[in-house]
């Protein structure tokens, strides 16, 4: 830095003084100052890494896994009594009804495997034969699939066994477990089909609508929030702020979750990013970064 030069022995303190303050202004520092970047005050915050789990959803309807049907052995019966009905759950070898013989006397018709009557044609009076329709059918040991259509990207990500969390309409959210995969697609939708065991003690409505979601995988990376990403014809970018200006990259996302974007490439762990990008925002112009309450040290 230059130095001052010294007051004129003539010149008064008032004049002494205000040759210091002037002197002070044309200092390097002050006129580095002067040419700093004054621009508007934006919020921004550090890129962090997240971990994101790799989702595939399969949304489709819940099917019986199995599903008996009761009927007696014989022709020309009619039943004398029936002693359970749809809805009911029932055990292996439970008395469902009471039928009466041509020839007289009566036998009864049992449950060939525990599980949940689905429907119910027995009714006193009713023909009962081996060839009719059923008497009863029995979900057997009261399990259901959900059955849905993937589209064929996902189908390579699933495997048998896979755990699942499973939302079922009006019986909320259940365990489940990928049980069958199917081997072709449907070749104009080009989906595929997904069987996922469902593992709950609830009474299931068949038909009934419900969403699995299947974690497949997990990727760990820098993340933003969705907030800071622009998305337009020059593609994907995120406004990056270096020695108080803007900088523009563009940059390739990748998982989402609660708000959170993966960015595999385009930024580092630690680029000082707008929390809400903007157009008003170009390349170039000067701002005042405003660190997010959340990243404040």
């Amino acid at each position: 830095m230059t130095p001052c030069p010294a007051p004129a022995p003539s010149r008064t303190l008032l004049s002494a003084a205000a040759a210091a303050v002037l002197c002070l202004s044309l200092s390097p520092a002050g006129a580095a100052e002067e040419d700093a970047p004054k621009g508007a005050a934006v919020t921004v915050l550090k890129a962090a890494k997240s971990c994101f789990a790799n989702i595939v959803e399969v949304s489709g309807t819940i099917i019986a896994r199995e599903e008996t049907q009761v009927r007696p052995e014989r022709m020309g019966l009619k039943v004398a009594e029936v002693m359970a009905d749809a809805g009911d759950s029932v055990t292996a070898g439970q008395v469902l009804a009471r039928l009466t013989l041509p020839e007289g006397g009566t036998i009864t018709v049992q449950a060939p495997v525990a599980g949940v009557i689905s429907a119910s044609n027995a009714g006193v009076g009713a023909m009962a034969s081996g060839k009719g329709e059923p008497l009863f059918s029995i979900i057997a040991r009261s399990e259901f699939d959900l059955v849905g259509m993937v589209p064929t990207r996902d189908i390579a990500k699933l495997q048998v066994n896979q755990t699942a969390r499973i939302k079922v309409i009006g019986a909320g959210e259940v365990d489940g477990r990928v049980r069958r995969l199917s081997t072709t697609v449907e070749p104009n939708s080009q989906l595929a089909q997904v069987f996922v065991g469902v593992t709950t003690s609830r009474r299931l409505l068949v038909n009934s609508s419900g969403r699995a979601q299947i974690k497949t995988g997990q990727s760990c990376g820098v993340s933003v929030p969705l907030t800071a990403i622009l998305y337009g014809s020059a593609g994907t970018v995120v406004q990056v702020v270096r020695r108080a200006r803007v900088e523009t990259r563009r940059v390739e996302t990748g998982l989402m979750s609660a708000g959170q974007v993966e960015i595999r490439e385009g930024l580092v762990e630690g680029d000082i990013v707008v929390a809400r990008a903007g157009a008003l925002l170009r390349e170039g112009d000067p701002v005042r970064p405003v660190m997010a309450a959340a990243d404040a040290k």
